[in-house]
């Protein structure tokens, strides 16, 4: 792990509510990182109201960054939030030493927290997940831990009852639920100490577990429509129906196409046609197919966010 320096600006917990971005991470053509782009898109999504900064997760491709540039887009992400907004540290791994190592550089460099992703590949049992985020928790609670259930990438599914049994550990303080279930998100909610927050990974239904309780949308429509994304937030989470439901229909089509093809190779084509940044992904995803990016394109007009 590289070295880091003093960390910065802490948020109460309450602050980690409403639109949290999972922001892309740049990259020139030639495939290394484009922090200059980076940069640039942070100063955007907190000009537009984006209430928080998830960096290196699926959307930030996690999987195919190295350690050092996984350290180093954290870094970079605190380094220009500037204490403007918090930032949620992808730190997930299919292995807890390495979840635990990259959580302990997050809670060096000012990461306001950490979100761990259930492990992928190697298919833990319920209590395999278990003791993975009670070792975390226990390693880098005062770093609070997001659980991250998302079976249709990990294939391991964190049930009901595992979620409760972390509740009660010390430094978790809420899950990305994103099986887009809003029966199970329900039951979450019911069941869950008051405290503990749930947020949304799926932005078809974030909306509506928001209006069940859930507290913010983790979310890649964001990515291109953050003043949107973080009204939509503001309105449903106020309890707001009319509002949230007449923005959700505006970004309905962005919901559907920006997942056309595995995320995130849409959203990375729709930033790069909004100028915001390049469209380059490393292998093995590739460049958005040429029969799909009119649909993508038209949802963006359809948003409002290319002229007609």
């Amino acid at each position: 792990m590289p070295a880091f320096g003093q960390p910065t600006k802490r948020f109460p917990l309450e602050q980690l509510t409403g639109s949290i971005v999972a922001l892309v991470t740049p990259m020139h053509d030639d495939g290394s990182v484009d922090y200059p782009a980076l940069r640039r898109l942070i100063d955007w999504h907190i000009d537009e109201g984006t209430d928080c900064l998830g960096v290196v997760g699926t959307t930030g491709e996690s999987p195919t960054v190295d350690v050092e540039e996984h350290c180093e887009i954290i870094r970079v992400a605190v380094e220009q939030a500037r204490g403007r907004v918090p930032v949620m540290a992808g730190c997930g791994a299919n292995s807890t030493k390495e979840a635990i190592e990259l959580a302990k550089y997050a809670r060096g460099v000012g990461a306001n927290s950490q979100l761990q992703v259930v492990p992928y590949y190697n298919k833990p049992t319920q209590e395999g997940q278990y003791q993975h985020f009670k070792a975390i928790a226990e390693a880098v609670g005062d770093l609070p831990v997001v659980l991250y259930n998302v079976p249709g990438r990990t294939v391991a599914d964190m049930a009901h009852d595992t979620v409760l049994r972390l509740a009660q550990v010390p430094g978790i303080i809420g899950i990305k639920e994103a099986t887009g279930n809003i029966e199970r998100a329900q039951w979450l909610i019911r069941e869950l100490p008051p405290e503990f927050a749930v947020y949304s990974g799926d932005d078809p239904t974030a909306v509506a577990l928001m209006l069940c309780g859930g507290k913010g949308n983790i979310s890649v429509t964001a990515n291109v429509a953050p003043r949107k994304m973080h009204e939509l937030c503001v309105a449903a989470l106020a309890g707001d129906v009319a509002t949230a439901m007449r923005i959700q229909f505006e970004l309905m089509p962005l919901h559907r196409h920006l997942f056309v093809e595995p995320n995130p190779i849409p959203v990375k084509w729709a930033l790069a046609r909004l100028g915001r940044c390049g469209g380059a992904l490393r292998l093995p995803l590739t460049t958005l197919s040429e029969g799909v990016q009119p649909m993508v394109e038209t949802a963006l007009r359809d948003a409002g966010l290319l002229s007609a």
